[in-house]
C-alpha cells in the first residue's frame, strides 16, 4: 500500500533551493569583486520572493578583460539559486558556442549549492543566439502568423543562390553593364532588413557604387521575398524579422511576455535595431531584463549592428535602467590600460569607465607606423627573431590580426625566412586551394616529372579527371628531358 503524501511535502525544487542559500551564498560569490557582485545580486533578496515584482532593468558596462562572461554566468546561477525557474530564463548570446559555454559555467557555479544542481539538471532550455531562439519560437507560433511549421531555413550560401536565381529570372544578369553580384545583392538586402533603413539610405551610406541600380534592386528584393514565401523557406534575416513582427501582435506578444521572467543578453553593443525591438516588445517596462556589453567594443556595424542600442538603453525605461560598470581588468598590464583609457577618452559619446589592474609592468606599448603591408610584415618578423635571440622561444610568441586574410603577407614573409608557425582561424595562405593551384603550375613548369604537381594542374582543365590525368602523367614520365615532356603534353592535348 502506498504511503500518503501530505501537501507540505509537495515543494517546488526551485523553492527548496532558497532554504539553503544563506549558508552557501558566500561560497559562489566570494571570488567576485565588488562591482561584479553588485551586478550579480541586482534586485536584492526581495526580488525573488513569491509574487514579488521582477527586478528593474540592468545595464552592465563591462570593460575589456573585466570578467564579463563570469559575471553574467554568476547572475544566471544566482537567479536559479534564489528560486527562479531555469525554464523561464531566456539567455541570448552572440554565438552558439558562447551559449554552451555559459550554460556549462552556470552549472559549475550552482553545483556547490545543495539542490541547485537538481534544478539545473535539464539545463537552461532557452539559451542560444537570437537567430536560434527565433527559429524555435517561429515554429511554435507559425500557424498564428500564416507560416507553415515545416518551413526550412536557408544558410547564407543557399540564400545567395536563391537571390542569384531570381536575379537571372528577372534578366538582371544579362545587362550590358555589370549588375551587382549575388553576394553583394544579399549583403544590401540584409543591411536593409537589419538596420530598418531605406534602400536608398543603405546604398548611399555603404554601397554607393550600386546607387544607379536602386530601381532594379528594389524589384529584385520584392521577387526574392516572393520566392521565399512560395517555397516556404526563411533566411537568417527572416528569423529576426518575423520574430520582431510577431512580437508586435498583441495576443502573441502577451503570450511571449508570460513565458520568460528573466531575459539576459550578452554583447549588447553588437545587436541591431530588430534585436532591440524584440527585447522591448518582450519586456516593455524592462523588469527582469539584463543586458551586458561595452560601447567601446562595438565592431559589427558592417553587419547592421548599432552602438545606439547600448548607449540609449537606460533612457528607454522609467525609471531609467540601473547601470553597473566593471572596470577592473584581469588580462592586461597597467601601461596597456593607460593607453586604452586614453584612446577611449577621445570618444565624443560614451559610458565613462577607467580600466585598472594591479598587474604592474615596466614595458610600455609601442605604436609603430609603417609604409605598407610588406613593411609591416618585415617589422613583425624582425621583432620575432629579435625576441628569439633574446631567449624567447618561437612557440611563446603570438601575432594577432583582425581577420584571417590579413595574415597573408605575414605568412609569406615567415615562410620566406623559414620560420615555422601555426595559424589559428582559417587556412594558412599557402594552404588555400587557389594558391596551391598556382604553385602547382609553377612547380610543374619547372619540373614536368613532378607527378603530384602535374596531377593537380591537369585536373584543373575541363573534362580531365583522375584517370585521364594519370594517363597523361604516365606519358610524360616515359619521356626524357623537359623538351620531350612538353612534346608529350602537346600530343596528348
Amino acid at each position: 500500500m502506498s504511503t500518503p503524501v501530505s501537501s507540505d511535502s509537495l515543494v517546488d525544487p526551485a523553492s527548496a533551493v532558497v532554504q539553503n542559500v544563506a549558508q552557501d551564498v558566500a561560497a559562489y560569490l566570494a571570488k567576485l569583486n565588488e562591482a561584479q557582485r553588485a551586478a550579480v545580486e541586482h534586485g536584492g533578496p526581495q526580488a525573488f520572493a513569491p509574487g514579488a515584482p521582477l527586478p528593474e532593468p540592468l545595464l552592465v558596462i563591462a570593460g575589456a578583460g573585466s570578467g564579463k562572461t563570469n559575471t553574467l554566468a554568476h547572475r544566471v546561477a544566482h537567479l536559479v539559486v534564489n528560486g527562479a525557474d531555469p525554464h523561464r530564463i531566456l539567455l541570448l548570446t552572440f554565438s552558439r558556442r558562447a551559449a554552451q559555454e555559459m550554460t556549462r559555467r552556470v552549472s559549475r557555479i550552482a553545483a556547490g549549492v545543495p539542490g541547485a544542481a537538481a534544478v539545473l539538471a535539464q539545463g537552461l532550455t532557452w539559451a542560444g543566439t537570437f537567430h536560434g531562439i527565433g527559429a524555435r519560437l517561429l515554429r511554435e507560433y507559425a500557424e498564428q502568423i500564416g507560416l507553415s511549421p515545416a518551413f526550412t531555413i536557408n544558410d547564407r550560401e543557399d540564400s545567395a543562390d536563391l537571390m542569384n536565381l531570381v536575379r537571372h529570372e528577372l534578366g538582371l544578369s544579362a545587362k550590358e553593364k555589370r549588375f551587382p553580384a549575388k553576394s553583394t545583392c544579399l549583403a544590401i538586402y540584409s543591411r536593409v532588413v537589419n538596420t530598418g533603413d531605406s534602400l536608398a539610405d543603405v546604398l548611399a551610406r555603404s554601397f554607393s557604387w550600386c546607387i544607379e541600380w536602386e530601381p532594379q534592386l528594389r524589384a529584385l528584393f520584392a521577387a526574392y521575398v516572393d520566392a521565399k514565401q512560395k517555397q516556404n523557406v526563411l533566411d537568417y534575416d527572416d528569423l529576426l524579422l518575423y520574430w520582431a513582427h510577431m512580437a508586435q501582435e498583441p495576443v502573441i506578444a502577451a503570450d511571449l511576455a508570460t513565458r520568460f521572467d528573466h531575459i539576459l543578453v550578452d554583447e549588447y553593443q553588437d545587436t541591431n535595431r530588430l534585436q532591440a525591438s524584440i527585447l522591448l516588445a518582450l519586456k516593455p517596462d524592462g523588469r527582469g531584463l539584463t543586458v551586458v556589453g561595452d560601447d567601446a567594443q562595438a565592431i559589427y556595424s558592417f553587419r547592421g549592428a548599432t552602438v545606439r542600442n547600448i548607449l540609449d538603453f537606460p533612457a528607454q525605461f522609467d525609471p531609467p535602467a540601473r547601470q553597473v560598470t566593471l572596470e577592473r581588468n584581469y588580462r592586461s598590464t597597467e601601461p596597456i590600460l593607460a593607453a586604452s583609457n586614453a584612446v577611449m577618452d577621445a570618444a565624443t559619446e560614451r559610458y565613462t569607465k577607467n580600466l585598472w589592474t594591479d598587474r604592474a609592468s615596466q614595458q610600455r606599448p609601442r605604436l609603430v607606423t609603417v609604409a605598407d603591408e610588406a613593411t609591416q610584415a618585415r617589422y613583425v618578423v624582425e621583432q620575432i627573431l629579435e625576441a628569439r635571440e633574446g631567449g624567447m622561444k618561437l612557440k611563446q610568441q603570438a601575432v594577432l590580426f583582425r581577420a584571417a586574410h590579413h595574415s597573408a603577407t605575414l605568412e609569406i614573409e615567415l615562410a620566406r625566412r623559414n620560420i615555422p608557425f601555426v595559424k589559428f582561424g582559417g587556412l594558412r595562405f599557402l594552404d588555400a586551394a587557389h594558391v596551391k593551384d598556382v604553385l602547382a603550375v609553377l612547380r610543374w613548369a619547372e619540373n614536368p616529372l613532378d607527378r603530384v604537381a602535374g596531377f593537380r594542374v591537369t585536373q584543373l582543365m575541363p573534362g580531365v579527371g583522375p584517370a585521364t590525368a594519370a594517363r597523361l602523367l604516365d606519358q610524360v614520365a616515359a619521356c626524357t628531358g623537359a623538351y620531350r615532356a612538353a612534346e608529350a603534353l602537346a600530343a596528348f592535348a
